[in-house]
């Protein structure tokens, strides 16, 4: 496509959308999609020139290959001139910009927390004059940005913002998967391809425009350089043929770009090296700099100068509104880059990297390129962007620059240990493959083995197969060998070899494996870190270790800010076990999604199932399981069967707690069948877990101990059993319900005695209830079950105190009758069915009409309804029929009893009989 005038030749009905979309009052976003030439670019600049006609503040971006790698490169161009000239943001919007763009030494954010403050900004910005955002080659933004741009340009509706977006059709990108409308670009049609060719070279020979336009097939970027190519005699209508013909064979992209190479290689020697600074910088698309002068973020770029020649062959064009050279098509800057030297691309990166001596990555990416013998001032630049990557969700760049930092080491263990770092790194970033590759490949000559390859074949073992046994193994003798060594530089490694054999014992929930582990951590001594035995304590058995290291790990909670993912991670797991996760799922929630994408998966996937464990605990089950079906697709992208089969467990243990017993059932074989043949107590725990509270929902109370006491056996709790304690109430609930009131009780006070409150909040609410429910009088149940109803943080296990609150209630009726017994049973009765807990609702719900009361719909499901279906459930429950309450409503008998349809479901009842009950607010029934 090409201007003729003003005028466009074919682009008619895409030129009519794009006004239309800009005209229209809704903030909007859309996608230009099509294959490289066809006027995307054109087409966006139309719509900025209309949007500007129409009292719009423009703003252009475009992405650039070289900066693909670089993360919020391409945010930053969006938002460099907004943060510039908006003064009133809120501090904690600038904040967030702070950290993204490198300004503070602060927790990069996730791409919700970003995705607000940049709509945050652009609703400041816009309320001036409304703003088009302008991306071209969207393809090549990074991906942190481009997810930014997606996750803002679908809550763009009801503000004066829109955004534009155009992408290439045969390159991958974020905008595929971005949901946003698009409006495909097709190539020109057989008369307009002809139309366009006239108008631009009138003179062009007869058989030169045939083959033109079957080569082009309506290409408008190929109609326009095509014929240039043969010269002048060509345009003169000459049969130059033999040029073009000699390229038929090539994809047109390549084609096209031997085009442009031909006028490169006409330049002077300065103007190519002035290109080609710009191509490796992405000059022309955003914050400019002069040469010689300092970056001052990570979208700041080289400003081309004295470039006229460029301008006169067809290859840069000037923006009108800056004045900047700017490239005039992506494959003129591919060109570029491809005809220059080894040694004249490599000087353009050195000069680059002084340019950007004040940024750090983009530094790095200049000085990676431009090395080439061993280096280790750069090496240690590019391990510091390296760290600096990790910490801002970019683990697959680290692992890059890790990589190139141990080529340009100087010594071999400088290499080796840049290696290791960098197969660490990508081992949590789940390339297993790759991490073993990376060790292997810094072994010394004539090695075997290393620290490094053991812990990253035990990092593949473990996740992909689920070895426990010869992973502990590997690890206890890598460990020894390096206690043996003495401390070296290696400490950092032997860091790591003993947090992974906790996670392998973790998993084991074998006792053997723990004292083994336990014994080695006694035997290295001061050659453990804090952390590592802070771990060691809470990972194992909080019972016996546990005690004091809560308020540890709430101070570590408060200073997450700028750790490594994994850190943060195992920080969480044993807030877990503390039962304190909470404090840390909204930072979890800050950095989950940064890290699945090019961080560290393996422990976003970790954060995704701490995130579920504390969703059900709180009572949030319906977000609960859709983290958990997010997280198992996840595990079984990346070949994690580990993580597959420990989020089947959390889904069947979240199934049973909702009366769901088939999938439950279904889901505890299938975690059971993988994990007990390869000694993963862990699991096969969690699965015994689910069983047990499947059958407790079912009712089958025998099936439920057996379970039960196949974690512990009553009266202890065995050591290092992950779920021991956990399942207290199980134990004790099932025992009293099966005539084992002896072993019910020996359990409750097992737990009092091992000091189970003091570890916890949810113990403490356990041992309570579990007190309280066995006691062998009233005044030490009515004290029990006061310090459990009163702890301060029982709200927050909502499912265990509504447990406690019905056992406690089918206490009192029998002792003090049944009046009294509804203080305790509606309450439990209305949490159950507000948590979605079938079978315990459908129990609370008969204990209640023991009491002679009738159960109610709870306010939950009472506010459910419209004000319609709550008049239409009022009239229908005194008794009017459907064709009397549609004239009371003016509504058809049809409709009405469409609308009882749905509220009958809503109310938990299934005949109009029962509406009158169900709509009771009396809690009082008859009198005992």
């Amino acid at each position: 496509m090409e201007s003729i005038g003003m005028a466009m030749v074919g682009r008619e009905a895409e030129q009519a959308e794009l006004a239309a979309f800009v005209k229209t009052a809704a903030g909007q976003a859309l996608v230009l999609r099509g294959e490289t030439g066809v006027g995307k670019s054109s087409l966006l600049g139309h719509a900025a020139a209309v949007a500007e006609q129409e009292g719009y503040a423009v703003i252009r971006a475009s992405g650039v290959e070289a900066e693909s790698e670089l993360p919020y490169a391409g945010l930053h161009q969006f938002l460099h001139p907004l943060l510039a000239d908006v003064a009133d943001l809120d501090d904690g919007s600038q904040e967030v910009f702070d950290a993204v763009f490198g300004r503070a030494d602060s927790d990069p954010p996730s791409v919700m927390t970003l995705g607000i403050a940049v709509l945050s900004l652009l609703s400041l910005a816009a309320a001036r004059k409304p703003l088009l955002l302008v991306l071209d080659d969207g393809q090549w933004l990074d991906d942190s940005s481009a997810d930014i741009c997606g996750f803002v340009g679908r809550r763009l509706a009801g503000s004066p913002v829109k955004l534009l977006v155009g992408v290439r059709t045969d390159i991958a990108s974020r905008f595929d998967t971005a949901a946003l409308p698009e409006l495909p670009i097709a190539a020109l049609n057989d008369q307009d391809a002809a139309a366009l060719l006239t108008q631009r070279f009138p003179t062009l020979g007869k058989q030169i425009r045939r083959l033109v336009l079957t080569q082009a097939q309506g290409n408008p970027l190929a109609l326009l350089e095509l014929p240039a190519h043969l010269g002048g005699a060509a345009i003169q209508g000459e049969p130059a043929l033999e040029s073009l013909v000699g390229d038929l064979g090539m994809p047109l992209p390549r084609r096209l770009q031997r085009l442009y190479g031909s006028r490169i290689a006409a330049l002077s020697d300065a103007m190519r090296a002035e290109l080609l600074m710009g191509a490796l910088d992405g000059a022309g698309a955003g914050a400019r700099l002069s040469r010689g002068e300092a970056g001052s973020g990570p979208g700041a770029r080289y400003r081309m100068r004295d470039a006229d020649e460029a301008v006169a062959a067809g290859l840069l064009e000037i923006e009108p509104a800056t004045g900047d050279f700017a490239f005039r098509h992506p494959l003129v800057r591919s060109a570029v880059v491809q005809m220059a030297t080894p040694n004249q691309r490599r000087a353009a990166h050195r000069a680059l990297a002084q340019i950007h001596r004040e940024h750090l990555e983009r530094r790095a990416t200049h000085l990676a390129a431009a090395t080439v013998d061993p280096d280790e001032e750069v090496a240690d630049i590019l391990e510091a962007a390296a760290e600096s990557a990790t910490k801002r969700g970019g683990a697959l760049a680290a692992v890059a620059w890790l990589t190139r930092a141990a080529e340009l080491s100087v010594e071999h263990t400088s290499r080796s240990r840049r290696l290791a770092d960098a197969a660490f790194v990508a081992g949590h970033a789940a390339r297993l493959g790759q991490a073993h590759r990376l060790v292997q490949y810094g072994l010394a000559p004539g090695s075997t083995d290393s620290a490094a390859s053991v812990l990253a074949s035990a990092y593949q073992a473990l996740y992909q197969d689920g070895d426990v046994l010869s992973t502990h193994r590997q690890v206890a003798l890598a460990i020894q060998k390096l206690r043996d060594t003495g401390p070296t530089e290696a400490d950092e490694v032997l860091t790591r070899l003993v947090n992974l054999l906790l996670a392998i014992s973790q998993y084991a929930g074998d006792r053997a494996a723990w004292e083994r582990t336990q014994a080695l951590l006694a035997d290295l001594g001061d050659l453990i870190t804090e952390r590592s035995r802070l771990y060691g304590d809470t990972w194992s058995d909080v019972i016996r270790h546990g005690a004091g290291s809560a308020e540890v790990i709430e101070q570590a909670a408060a200073k997450v800010a700028g750790q490594e993912p994994w850190e943060v991670t195992r920080l969480a797991v044993a807030a877990y076990h503390l039962d304190i996760l909470s404090r840390f799922r909204p930072h979890l929630r800050g950095i989950v999604d940064r890290e699945l994408e090019t961080g560290a998966v393996a422990s976003g996937m970790v954060m995704l199932h701490l995130i579920m464990l504390d969703q059900m605990a709180v009572g949030e089950w319906d977000g609960a399981q859709d983290t958990g079906r997010r997280v198992l697709a996840l595990a079984v992208e990346h070949g994690h069967e580990l993580f597959a089969t420990q989020s089947r467990a959390y889904l069947a243990q979240l199934a049973a707690l909702r009366g769901q017993l088939g999938p439950a059932r279904d889901l505890q074989a299938e975690v059971d069948a993988w994990a007990r043949p390869r000694g993963l107590g862990f699991l096969t725990q969690l699965a015994d877990s689910a069983g047990a509270t499947a059958a407790l929902s079912a009712g089958d109370y025998e099936t439920a101990y057996l379970y039960a006491i196949g974690i512990t056996p009553p009266g202890e709790f065995r050591p290092y059993a992950y779920q021991a304690s956990r399942t207290l109430l199980d134990l004790v609930e099932a025992a009293r319900h099966t005539g084992r009131t002896e072993q019910a009780r020996q359990h409750a006070l097992a737990a009092r005695d091992a000091d189970l409150p003091k570890i916890s909040p949810r113990l403490a609410l356990l041992t309570y209830g579990a007190l309280a429910m066995t006691a062998d009088g009233e005044h030490e149940a009515a004290e029990m079950f006061a310090l459990a109803e009163a702890h301060p943080d029982a709200a927050r296990f909502p499912f265990e105190l509504a447990r406690i609150r019905l056992a406690h209630g089918i206490r009192v009726r029998h002792v003090e009758g049944r009046a009294a017994a509804r203080r305790y049973l509606v309450p439990a009765a209305e949490a159950f069915e507000r948590l979605g807990a079938a079978g315990w609702t459908e129990r609370a719900r008969a204990e209640l009409r023991a009491t002679g009361a009738v159960p109610r719909a709870s306010m939950l499901n009472l506010a459910s309804l419209t004000w319609q279906e709550r008049r239409i459930a009022d009239l229908a429950a005194s008794g009017l029929t459907n064709k009397e309450i549609g004239k009371r409503m003016h509504l058809s008998p049809r409709t009405v009893s469409s609308h009882l349809y749905r509220i009958f479901p809503k109310l938990g009842i299934t005949t109009r009989a029962a509406l009158r009950d169900a709509l009771s607010r009396t809690e009082e029934g008859p009198q005992s």
